[in-house]
């Protein structure tokens, strides 16, 4: 093997591989019977570098060289980069060595697609398969599909990998015609259908047969560029919520538009998405998922953009505040997710601790939530009805100046703020 050929191989392909987020392996349940690797449980360990990508896998492309000229796309085959091409051994090499030096937990891989969709397709299954059955190989795989691929190959490569995900890329099919004339998001919704109907299947079959082969364990993912098109929040959410409802995703990644190259099609080189909007939309997408919130509540035509100085849920609540304060010992679930400062864990602990005290801040405190925001939300045995004699913008910036100082008594800080 040329070490310094792979190495440059992997430089350029891991590079070229990190405008892809939805690397996440969360939900794999791959047991160790022997073998190397484990993605069962808390077997893949995350790391995230600071602006929120997962590096806990080897994530690279098999190849960067691609037929399709997609504007926004560093490996589209009009722009002037290097290009590289891994074999399946290197691949299969590549993992088994970086495993047993601990240096990745499982592999993450997609590519540019040559020749054609079957083609690349076929090399990347084989990559997975060759890494479980001659190696043994329970680690976390995650493939990425190739839009136009036969079902056969889709089948088969959800028989190897844990997840599987396909890239919607860009919102709305108009935008994608922008950017990517040769792409539809007709070719992307056929095997995303495909994977939900052979999840659905394995859980029937499940019920009746003892021993059914596993079918991605960990579900289906995909992607979409934020800020390459002009599509707003609420356009992208009610996307997300589209692929939650229909598609039974697992998750819906947000890349924030990283310019790769000047086009006339795209904002300029110098306008980089802020990374604060692709951070919002991961917090409007986890209201929908966990806390009963529908996309039409967080944002409307109104507000067709998601506040970058404050989280939806703040925003939700600042505008609807006629729905507080809310009874912490008495109020429904629903209602208590819905405070600010409030998760999903924290609420549980409220949930069945009422049943034996009735709580006040300090309890919340302890139970872990964020009292510099949800102290102007809730109520205990009196009524907190200061908040609605103040205008939305002056409580807005109580509430700011408060999130950044110590926990004190609200009432208290309030009044002196006012």
């Amino acid at each position: 093997m040329n070490f310094e050929r792979i190495q440059e191989k992997l430089e350029i392909l891991a590079d070229a591989a990190k405008y892809d987020v939805s690397c996440s392996s969360s939900g794999g349940n791959r047991k160790n019977k022997g073998g190397l690797g484990n993605s069962h449980a808390s077997g893949i360990c995350h790391t995230y570098t600071e602006d929120g990508r997962c590096v806990s896998l080897l994530k690279i492309l098999l190849t960067n060289h691609c037929i399709y000229d997609c504007a926004y796309c560093v490996s589209r085959k009009t722009n002037d980069v290097k290009r590289a091409a891994f074999t399946v051994e290197e691949v299969v090499d590549l993992t088994i060595n970086f495993y047993r030096r601990n240096y990745i937990e499982g592999l993450f891989l997609s590519s540019g697609i040559f020749k054609d969709s079957d083609t690349t397709m076929e090399r990347l299954v084989r990559v997975a398969k060759k890494l479980r059955l001659e190696h043994n190989f329970n680690g976390y795989i995650h493939l990425k599909s190739i839009p136009g691929a036969s079902d056969e190959l889709m089948k088969e490569a959800g028989l190897y990998a844990d997840r599987l995900s396909i890239n919607i890329e860009i919102p709305t099919e108009k935008g994608l015609k922008l950017l990517a004339p040769d792409k539809s998001h007709s070719e992307m919704l056929k095997p995303m259908s495909l994977v939900k109907n052979e999840l659905i299947l394995y859980k029937e079959e499940k019920k009746t047969f003892r021993k059914v082969p596993k079918f991605a364990p960990a579900g289906q993912s995909t992607q979409m560029i934020v800020g390459a098109t002009d599509e707003t929040d609420l356009k992208i959410i009610k996307v997300a919520n589209h692929f939650y409802q229909n598609f039974n995703m697992k998750r819906v990644y947000y890349s924030g538009y990283v310019p790769v190259l000047e086009d006339s099609r795209l904002p300029s080189i110098f306008s980089q998405v802020p990374m604060q909007r692709e951070n919002r939309l991961y917090q409007a997408d986890w209201l929908m998922r966990f806390y009963g919130f529908e996309a039409n509540e967080i944002l409307d035509p109104t507000n067709p953009f998601l506040d970058l100085e404050i989280d939806p849920k703040l925003a939700w609540a600042l505008r609807n505040r006629e729905k507080f304060p809310v009874n912490i010992n008495t109020a429904s679930k629903e209602m208590i997710l819905r405070v600010p400062g409030i998760g999903t864990k924290s609420t549980g602990k409220i949930l069945m601790a009422r049943r034996f005290q009735k709580l006040n801040l300090e309890h919340l405190k302890k139970m872990g939530v964020a009292v510099n925001r949800a102290k102007y939300f809730v109520e205990f045995e009196s009524t907190n009805i200061f908040n609605r004699f103040i205008d939305e913008q002056n409580f807005r910036k109580i509430i700011l100046a408060g999130m950044s100082s110590k926990y004190q008594n609200p009432f208290s800080q309030q009044l002196s703020l006012f």
